[in-house]
Order: C-alpha cells, then structure tokens, then sequence
C-alpha cells in the first residue's frame, strides 16, 4: 500500500491580489494532486494564506480598514481566482484562524522547552541590530544590497535594534547537511540543493523567532509583549492543516507516515530548507519528503512585481481562455524549476497550435466520421491496419512515462509526451485517409481506423485530466465515458471502448481563437502546407525583415526537406520551420547569420509552429540562405 501523500503550496500574501506566480505554484499543485489519484493513491492538497506581519497592517491602514476586515476582503480574491482555476485544494489555511493560532502558540511552547543535544535552550533572548525590508519580512545583510537597495522591491531597508528570541539555528545545521547531502530531505531541482548546502557553508548565523514592535501577529505564549516572527507563524501553516495540536490521527495519517512535498518558489529557499527542518527538529516531528522550488517568473525581462505594475491577473486569462486552457498554458511555458520570461503574446498561437488545431482538431474529424459513417456509433477495431501497431505502442506506454515524469517533477515533459501522441494519432489519421475508404467501401478498415483513433483520445483524456480536468471530462462525454474508468490503470491499455457505444459532439472542444489579424478581417488561417513558402510581391512592402543567428537546428519528423529552428533576433527567441534541410545541414546551418522574414502570422508546418521565413535565392536546384557578415549584431533591421 502506498504511502498516503500531502502536497502544499506556500500561503500567500494578503498585501497582493493573485497573479500568475501564485496561480502558477497552485496550479501544479493541483495537476500533482489530481495525477496520484488517478495512480489511485490517497492525497491531500492545501493552500492558504499567510496574514500576519507588519507589511499587512500597513497595507490595511493605507486601504482604511481594519486587519481583519482587509484580510477577508483579500482573501475572497484568492478563492475565487482559485475558483475560477478550477483548482481542487482539500483545505485552504488561514493564518487569522483560531485553530492556526492554537497550534502555533503549541509548538513555540515546544520549541522553549526544548534543548539542543549539548543542553542548549533552543530559544534564548536578545537584542538585534540589523536592516529590516519590510517587503521581504526581514532583516538583510549589507552584502545583499543592490545600489543600497533590496534587490526584490528596490527600497532602502531601514536600521532597527531590538528584544528578540531567537531560535539556534546553528545548533541543528550539521544534522540538516547530512539529511540533505544523502537525500533524506530532497531539495529539488539539484541547483537548489546545492544552494541550500552552500548556504550552511556561509555559518548563518540564529535567526529571530519574534517580533517586539509588530503588534498584527500571534502573541508568544511565554511573552505577550512579543509577536511571533512571520515565518515562524507561516511555516506552522504545514502542519496546522492536518491536524497539529487537534487531530492527531489526521497529523499522524498525512504528516508522520505520509509522502509530504512542499512547492514554492526559490526566493523563499532559506526559510524553507533551513529553518523549517530545524524548527521540526527542535520540535521532535518528522521532516518533509521532498522540497520542490519553481524559479521566478519575469514578464518581458523584469521581475513580476506590485511595485512595477507587470503582473499578469489569472482571472483574465480564464476570462478570455477558459480555465483549463489557462491552466495549459502556464504550465507549458517552460520546464517547472527554471527561470521563465512569460510574453502573453504567444498564447493565442499556442492554443491554436496545441488545443484547437491538434487536439481539438483531433476529437472534431475522428467523432464527425463515427458520426456520419458509423451510426454515431464507436466501430469494432481492426487490428490489420498499417501504422496501428506503432501507434498503438506509443499509447499504451504514456502512462507509465507520464507517471515517472510527474514523480519526478517533470510536468512539461508529461505534457508534451501527450501532445506527441496526439500528433501521432493525427499523422496516422493523414496517412491512412479514412475518407477514401469510405469511398472505397472499406467499412472494417475504416471503422479500425476511427476505433484506434477514438481509442487514443480516450488515454490522453485521462493523462490530460490532471492539467485541463473540464476539458477532458468534456472529451470524456463525447465518448460516453464517466469518471469511474478515469483511472492510470485504463490509460494503460488498448481496446478499453466499447464498440457500438454512442458518441456525440455538441461544439467545438477547443474552438479556434482569432488573432489580431484575423479578428480584424475576418480571414482565414492559412492552409497548413509544407511548400507554403511564397510570398506576394503586392505585400512585399510591409515585409519587416531582420538578422537572425541560428542558434539551434534538427531535422522535422516524418519530412525530409525541413529543418526546425531556434533563431536569435535580438529582442527575442523565436522557432522557425524551414524547407533547407537538402540544401543545409544541421551542423552547417547552426550559428549563420541569416536574413528572416518576422512580421508574418504564425503558421504550424507538420504540427511545428514556425513563427517567420528565411530569405534565399534559388537558381535551379539550388537554394542559398541571404546572410550578413558576423559583425552584424542579430535583430539588426534591413531595409
């Protein structure tokens, strides 16, 4: 039997509203949640948020209202962000409640009884002297200063001294090393793991366990004078949602003899790799499992940021999306543990490319041929088809390569084994041109055909399920599927349908969004074509054309004369599909500098999107790239 699995996010600020950084944490959270119980294993999924300390009171005063009362008000924007999200926590914490401060005023008694293994008080009184950010809820050394400024919120941190307790740290840093260096505590990515140990290397020094001049916090139990220090009130969070100090068979079921991971964001590394195992430590509880930390999101270079008014409102983008296509969306943008620079402009072209045009695309041909050739009936499979077999093989081990990656933190690479699969059913539905058959009067070949391919929609609703879980329900009724085969063991296996089962499709799954030029317009998207590489001479005035360095190439899949691209032009990264691979090599290609054509609308060429054309002359059968000298900086506009 597995052993019953807890996952949180960290509790969020209620000075902000939601953005895409606190969507984007949560929204994992969630896919992680909703992916071990398709594996059917037991898991609890919390979320909250954090509404003490001195940067919140401040945050009420300038709004009029009292902490509580801005507190509820701001809390309300992140349930129903969530809400909207579609996301499915089991428990949402708040700090402000009664049964938060009770086990948080249980585990500062512990933590003042308790001793080091040398006798050591592990809380002990003192003054400090220090710069205090109030943005960051801390006090900073002179060496993190940025131009004398903190380098998160741009602001002067100001000197204050003052009675503290301080909890020694020091003490335990020796043991945490040895958990983390044999992997006992996994810190996750390896980059942050090496961070953290690199930070124990530094001999940091205890850290402040209250707070004598915050009054908007939870009072000591031994000292009514002093509050307790932000963190130490929001890393409790953990273990206050399942049961710390008032159910101790929920404490003992998800946190002594449960998997427990943690998700957040690197900038928050040192409290949680550090002084939460410590304070666990001190306190004679069992450590988390596994620490997982997601890197910064920017937006368009810089940091996301109230101050620099560049957040991105994830109500917006379901608004104008959907929540599951939101949901998709963010969790696609880059692997989970980098940084990631989020341009919103490429949305729109990737819902077209991925849901509307491969998936939705996919569910729309395959169910309107049962619908029309089949009595809206699923068809009895044929096994005597070319391509099935491969086919086939690829389907029936996506659960368990899904699986693997979601264990280890993979979920862009779970995504896009789905989506590859998706492509292929679409390619083997080219190839095999159902339609002639019809013609033809192939009606067992046909029905194979749409059987294989009804078959493959079933498996990827389930694997997509945890990513866009309305979407897939949706998919799931046209098929007349309901939520008891939504399990990791039906994703495992062919020929689950059932033949003569009913389909239906109402609309669209993913319909088609415009983009500007379209909406404008009125036109259509351009046919896919693989020789669609001509350009009217009528438009060649408003071609904008730029240097581009060719910083990556491969071969496309399944087409010879393709290459796919990563180019350099200056302002950005972009991927171009282009029909030189006669004519250039990979190795050849890579680091010219070419001439491309960056104002046109993207196109998906061979289901790959390419987002411009290179400029060439051709004189017979050969075909030359339009290059500049190296000393011509990439981005450079011609004219």
């Amino acid at each position: 039997m597995p052993r019953p699995i807890y996952i949180t996010t960290p509790i969020y600020y209620v000075n902000d509203r939601p953005h895409i950084g606190h969507a984007y944490t949560t929204i994992v959270a969630d896919l992680l949640t909703r992916f071990y119980r398709l594996s059917d294993r037991d898991a609890y999924f919390v979320t909250g948020t954090d509404e003490h300390g001195s940067k919140v009171a401040e945050a009420a005063q300038q709004a009029g209202l009292s902490e509580i009362a801005f507190c509820d008000q701001t809390v309300e924007t992140f349930k129903t962000a969530w809400e909207n999200l579609s996301l499915s926590y089991d428990y949402f914490l708040r700090t402000t409640s009664n049964r938060h401060k009770q086990s948080v005023q249980k585990i500062l008694e512990k933590l003042h009884t308790a001793k080091t293994e040398n006798g050591e008080d592990v809380i002990y009184s003192d003054f400090y002297e220090g710069l205090y950010c109030t943005g960051c809820e801390k006090f900073i050394t002179e060496k993190e200063l940025v131009d004398g400024k903190c380098p998160h919120h741009k602001t002067k941190p100001e000197k204050l001294k003052e009675k503290n307790y301080f909890f020694r740290l020091s003490a335990f840093l020796p043991r945490i090393k040895e958990l983390i260096e044999s992997d006992e505590m996994q810190i996750l990515p390896e980059e942050r793991k090496r961070e953290v140990l690199g930070l124990i290397g530094q001999e940091l020094g205890d850290f402040s366990l209250s707070r004598e001049r915050v009054k908007w916090g939870i009072p000591l139990p031994f000292d009514k004078n002093q509050s307790a220090y932000v963190w130490i009130d929001a890393l409790s969070n953990y273990i206050t949602a399942v049961g710390y100090g008032d159910d101790p068979d929920s404490f003992d079921k998800w946190w002594t003899k449960g998997e427990v991971i943690h998700l957040m964001a690197k900038d928050i590394l040192k409290f949680h790799c550090l002084y939460w195992p410590a304070m666990l430590m001190a306190a004679g509880l069992e450590l988390p499992d596994k620490m997982f930390l997601h890197g910064f999101f920017t937006v368009d270079g810089d940091k996301m940021s109230k101050t620099l008014g560049n957040q991105i409102d994830p109500n917006e983008m379901v608004a104008f999306y959907g929540a599951d296509a939101t949901r998709y969306l963010l969790l696609t943008q880059f692997p989970l543990g980098v940084d990631g620079d989020v341009q919103a402009k490429r949305f729109i072209t990737q819902y077209n490319s991925d849901l509307a045009n491969d998936l939705g695309n996919l569910v729309s041909r395959v169910i309107k041929m049962v619908l029309v050739n089949c009595g809206g009936k699923i068809p009895a499979p044929h096994k005597e088809i070319e391509g099935l077999d491969a086919l086939m093989a690829q389907a029936e081990e996506l659960a368990e390569r899904s699986y693997a990656h979601i264990k280890h933190f993979r979920v862009t690479n779970a995504i896009g084994d789905a989506i590859s699969l998706v492509r292929a059913t679409n390619k083997f539905f080219n190839d095999r041109a159902p339609w002639k058959l019809v013609k033809e009067g192939k009606t067992d070949e046909l029905g194979g055909i749409l059987y294989a391919c009804c078959e493959v929609i079933r498996i990827v609703s389930i694997l997509l399920y945890p990513v866009m879980p309305g979407k897939m329900t949706e998919i799931r009724s046209v098929l007349s599927l309901d939520s008891a085969s939504l399990t990791l063991a039906n994703a495992r296996t062919f020929f689950e349908l059932v033949p003569g089962t009913k389909v239906k499709l109402d609309q669209p799954v993913f319909p088609r969004i415009k983009e500007e030029k379209e909406a404008k317009t009125g036109a259509p998207a351009p046919a896919e074509k693989e020789d669609d590489n001509l350009l009217d001479i009528s438009e060649f005035g408003k071609v904008e054309l730029r240097v581009a360095e060719v910083l990556k190439a491969e071969k496309v899949e399944g087409a010879d004369r393709l290459l796919k691209l990563q180019i350099d032009i200056g302002s950005e990264k972009r991927q171009v599909v282009a029909g030189v691979a006669e004519h250039y090599s990979p190795d050849k290609i890579m680091g010219m500098k070419v001439v491309v054509v960056t104002n046109l609308k993207p196109a998906t060429i061979r289901g790959v999107e390419s987002r411009g054309m290179l400029l060439a002359a051709k004189k017979g059968k050969k075909l030359t790239l339009v290059t500049v000298a190296d000393d011509i900086p990439a981005g450079a506009k011609i004219s």
